[in-house]
């Protein structure tokens, strides 16, 4: 089973992962996986200290607390959970959530070779000043302050020395439990857990690397160019690499200090608008946002503005998502249940979901939005009610899709801390109502119907060729009809493995039956005073035993 992944350079990372698994409670996990037989063969020992007083805990809690334990990759990985509202209930994601706090930062004395081998200079050559304490660390790199020898007050971000290896450990790990959840658990399989891993690989990839962070930074800034209400820190790229950047320092209040924004007389009730505005805008007009935007990320500026910092998780809502959700909001507006049914269907890509139960939910999820207006339309609830619907019918959303729905519910809880009358709808519709003319509007229209139309004549100028192709792979007897089970081959590798150790017995079998015979003849050679052809069918058995054996115990029959 673990072929791929027990190679000598995962064995330890595995050891760790087992250990945090079975102290949190978790070891039936390990068990049916493998893992404890395969470490134990490896003469690896598993820890179980505190063992009883962790297993008292919620398990929302400890499955957090174990992924904290983890590591980096797992951490990453929660975080991403968190976005999942259409899988998970509230007091899985609230526990999720936490997993955006700060983690312990890395000794300066072991990130100086790798700060130095980036700059080709040491820090205090290259800056004018640089602070070796961190002034914040997360699981993937930490910051510490620095100042140019202009006089540029920047932060230098740089990632955790050796985090690369481990990350690429975890990810075959991950990668590999993700094949046995869709092959093993029909439950699993809805939830499409290897695309998720390899969505997750593609991010934390991105995120691994700290000049694509900056990409994203400069790609939301010129979207704002002509907006002075949002800051986006300035990058410094002859300073920036994979493992380093460096970024203006943005000197401002944290949008969580409401004392401190009171004090310098800002208006709370602005920067919530502007703070709404400004995300909607990435979101449904150049369909690509900040994806992370908790207050420890928000700044609040003088002349109530805002800045944003950390874009190394972003996402991305392509032209077609836009238009499935102006499709899903006329849909409730004219209470069109077909319309709203096939669009969940198509976020959630499930062909064996119970149609008719999803109907009934769909119409009385829509009944109660029937007849309301646009702008008093309440969208974060209405969210939160699709994905529960959605987990209920067993479905989940595509991974662009969950995490628009967290941004949008975290934004929400943002503007109300500062403004307890703050109106996501209110602030939504504008652009809602943009993108819904944009959708309908004739020019538009007629685009989409040349489009269909120009498919169309291309689908029809192809298919006498197609037919041809058909009617001569028919003629040669070259059409074959492709059945693609996932289990049949694994399946057939077991009926030819247990098939070869049945042979096996029987063989062995024959050979005690026979030699037993053998020894009870005087005729023929001898050796050490035995039969010889009666002492070499024992030997023979001995070793069919013996492999027989060691194939069981091979296979987890002995485990």
């Amino acid at each position: 089973m673990w072929e791929g992944i027990t190679a000598a350079r995962d064995i330890g990372r595995l050891q760790t992962i087992a250990a945090v698994l079975i102290r949190y409670g978790f070891g039936d996990i390990v068990g049916r996986l493998g893992m404890a037989g395969m470490l134990r063969r490896a003469g690896k020992v598993l820890p179980l200290e505190h063992l009883e007083e962790l297993v008292a805990l919620p398990a929302p809690v400890r499955v957090r607390r174990a992924l904290e334990d983890m590591g980096p990759t797992f951490v990453k990985l929660g975080q991403i959970l968190a976005t999942r509202v259409d899988i998970f209930a509230p007091e899985w994601i609230e526990e999720f959530s936490k997993l955006q706090g700060n983690t312990p930062p890395v000794a300066f004395d072991r990130i100086r070779p790798q700060i130095e081998a980036d700059l080709g200079m040491p820090p205090e050559q290259a800056f004018a000043f640089f602070d070796t304490t961190p002034i914040a660390a997360a699981s993937i790199a930490q910051v510490h302050r620095a100042r140019l020898h202009d006089g540029t007050e920047v932060v230098v971000k740089v990632r955790r020395p050796g985090i690369e290896p481990v990350v690429e450990a975890d990810m075959r790990l991950l990668q590999r439990l993700a094949q046995i959840a869709e092959e093993e658990s029909p439950e699993m399989r809805r939830y499409q857990p290897r695309a998720v891993v390899r969505q997750f690989q593609a991010s934390l990839t991105r995120e691994l690397d700290l000049a694509a962070e900056c990409r994203h930074a400069e790609r939301i800034a010129t979207s704002f160019e002509d907006d002075e209400e949002l800051v986006v820190p300035r990058v410094y790229w002859e300073f920036t690499g994979k493992r380093m950047n460096v970024q203006e320092y943005i000197d401002g209040i944290r949008m969580s200090d409401i004392a401190a924004i009171e004090a310098a007389g800002l208006d709370r009730k602005l920067i919530a608008r502007r703070g709404g505005q400004a995300v909607l805008k990435m979101m449904f007009e150049d369909g690509f946002f900040h994806a992370d935007p908790h207050p420890g990320n928000v700044f609040c500026l003088p002349g109530n503005r805002i800045a944003l910092i950390d874009y190394g998780m972003v996402g991305r809502l392509s032209e077609r998502r836009r238009a499935q959700l102006v499709t899903l909001l006329h849909g409730m507006v004219q209470r069109d249940v077909d319309r709203v049914t096939e669009v969940l269907l198509d976020w959630a890509a499930e062909p064996t979901v119970d149609d008719g139960q999803l109907t009934q939910d769909v119409d009385a999820f829509v009944d109660r939005y029937h007849g309301v207006p646009l702008e008093q339309l309440d969208l974060s609830m209405m969210l939160v009610e699709v994905t529960t619907m959605l987990r209920e019918n067993r479905l989940a959303l595509p991974p662009d899709l969950a995490l628009l729905v967290k941004v949008f519910i975290t934004l929400e809880g943002m503007g109300r801390r500062l403004d307890p009358d703050f109106d996501m709808v209110g602030e939504s519709a504008p652009f809602l109502q943009r993108a819904f003319v944009a959708r309908y509007a004739p020019k538009a229209v007629l685009r989409k119907g040349w489009q269909v139309l120009s498919d169309s004549a291309s689908v029809a100028a192809e298919l006498p060729r197609d037919l041809r192709r058909l009617m001569r792979s028919a003629r040669e007897g070259q059409v074959r009809i492709k059945v693609d089970v996932d289990r049949l081959k694994q399946f057939g590798e077991q009926v030819d493995h247990s098939a070869n150790r049945l042979t096996v017995g029987l063989v062995t079998s024959a050979l005690i039956v026979g030699s037993s015979i053998a020894l009870t003849v005087d005729a023929g050679p001898t050796l050490l005073g035995l039969p010889l052809f009666g002492l070499l069918g024992f030997i023979g058995a001995g070793i069919g035993g013996v492999w027989l054996l060691v194939s069981i115990w091979r296979s987890g029959g002995g485990t």
